[in-house]
């Protein structure tokens, strides 16, 4: 015992001095913690900074012809670009479905989101903003005869009001327009065309978005209706934890503020809101070149790549090894029980969590290949087994093996029996690329999003969009046609 009280006595004073030196080292060691950002050493090294946005909102965001060229403009495009070039890096733009936006900067899909997004407490427990860019109050859009029947937000009980969805405006109609009957959409022309169409009695709409739109259409007006909590900040968005990158953009929010260069942003905005020196035609008619290219190449490459990948799993399912069986049934069913909407997601911020930087294309490619194998296994072991099993005989008798029976004898007559229910799929392939737009790719859903968001037009283009879906649809119908028919008179 005296031993170990020596031993104590004898060690105290380095005790001591370790516990007086702890904190000064943990204090250390969190200050250099905080001065640490890999977010911003990120995007130093690349020397690009990716914003995402929802061009569909404008002014905020959308597309106009500039000098000839397709660009992404308003007044938080620039926005981006000066805290860019504060940062000494080029700036590019990541254009998904608002909805899509919070999911790509937490799988560093991209590195801030600038789309007139505020800084509500759901978003703020999944991300951080930066100081407040602008203030704007909320709106209420009606038809023009009803702009005297609505005054006051006790007047919505039983109201159908159309808002997007997941922002602002979704959460004021639930918590201030009591009784309302709230429709979200994921696009703000979605939900004026809903309400020029009679399908809503008012949409809420932030300010400068609900103006540009009553002085474009004579059929809107903004209705005499205060909101208590209409007072909306729109901020930076960007990854938790990212000090260095927090105090570059809140610099040059300051710059923005101090030299009044929103004011401008906003002016330049207005300016190319409206081209009245070209028809809708002529304006518009590249993009929708652009997504009918796209659309058909998202088919193609979904049809053959499922056809492969579905020829697959169907001879994994006729398999009689069980393990093969089992997978294969596991995954038809899993797919065919599953929205393409979720898939779409999975691959796309899937692969971005496993450290694979897919871009939107591909992942769309992949997602609608995926999606297509599934049906197309089925339709392909329905036409294996349509086909008499006294065939395969016949040609095991003849000498062939099994994979050489299945390939001359089985393959050649199934196919014929599946060839109607072939096309059928590559006509459900190219409806369904439009689901693909969620994440940004340019199919024609897509640029008939951005044409709605830049002409303020929120019907027309999907009418030319339906028409353009029809004559590919009825072309491939007709030409599988001739082929059925040709491969009937060759028997």
């Amino acid at each position: 015992m005296k031993k170990f009280k020596k031993m104590f006595l004898l060690f105290l004073p380095f005790i001591i001095l370790f516990a007086q030196l702890l904190p000064t080292t943990q204090a250390a060691a969190e200050e250099e913690e905080e001065d640490e950002d890999e977010r911003y050493e990120a995007i130093q090294e690349r020397g690009e900074l990716i914003v995402g946005l929802s061009a569909d909102y404008a002014p905020y965001e959308f597309h106009a012809t500039v000098d000839g060229e397709d660009e992404i403009v308003g007044f938080d495009v620039s926005i981006a670009e000066k805290i860019a070039d504060d940062m000494g890096v080029d700036l590019h733009v990541e254009e998904l479905g608002f909805d899509a936006l919070l999911g790509a900067l937490d799988t560093g899909k991209i590195d801030l989101i600038i789309s007139g997004m505020s800084p509500t407490p759901e978003r703020l427990q999944e991300v951080d903003f930066s100081d407040p860019y602008m203030n704007s109050e909320q709106r209420l859009v009606v038809r023009e005869e009803d702009q005297d029947t609505y005054t006051d937000v006790d007047q919505f009980e039983g109201v159908p009001i159309g808002v997007q969805k997941q922002t602002t405006q979704e959460e004021l109609a639930n918590t201030e327009l009591e009784g309302s009957q709230v429709t979200s959409l994921q696009k703000i022309p979605d939900v004026v065309m809903n309400l020029k169409n009679d399908r809503v009695d008012g949409a809420i709409l932030e300010g400068p978005v609900a103006e540009a739109y009553v002085d474009e259409d004579e059929d809107l007006a903004l209705a005499d209706v205060e909101f208590e909590n209409g007072s909306k900040q729109s901020a930076v968005a960007f990854p938790k934890d990212s000090p260095v990158l927090t105090e570059n953009i809140n610099d040059s929010i300051q710059t923005i503020n101090d030299q009044g260069l929103l004011a401008g942003y906003q002016e330049e905005a207005n300016s190319l809101m409206f081209n009245d020196d070209q028809s809708f035609f002529e304006e518009y008619y590249p993009y929708y070149l652009s997504g009918t290219g796209y659309t058909i190449i998202l088919a193609f490459v979904g049809v053959i790549f499922g056809i492969i990948l579905g020829t697959l799993f169907a001879l994994m399912k006729l398999s009689s090894i069980k393990i093969l069986k089992a997978l294969a049934s596991i995954y038809i069913e899993y797919v065919r029980g599953t929205p393409l909407l979720v898939q779409i997601f999975i691959v796309y911020f899937g692969t971005g969590v496993l450290g694979l930087d897919l871009s939107r294309f591909v992942a769309g490619c992949i997602a609608l290949s995926l999606n297509s194998a599934a049906y197309v296994a089925e339709i392909i072991r329905a036409g294996i087994n349509g086909v008499n099993k006294g065939q395969m005989e016949a040609g095991r008798s003849l000498g062939m093996n099994h994979a050489q029976a299945m390939r001359y004898v089985i393959f050649p007559q199934a196919i014929k029996n599946i060839l109607p229910a072939l096309g059928n799929e590559l006509v459900t392939v190219i409806k369904e690329s439009s689901v693909i737009s969620v994440i940004g790719v340019s199919e024609l859903i897509f640029q008939a999003g951005n044409v709605q968001g830049a002409s303020f037009k929120p019907f027309l283009p999907y009418l030319i969009v339906s028409l353009i879906y029809f004559v590919l649809t009825f072309t491939l119908s007709r030409l599988l046609g001739i082929a059925e028919r040709k491969m009937k008179t060759s028997d």
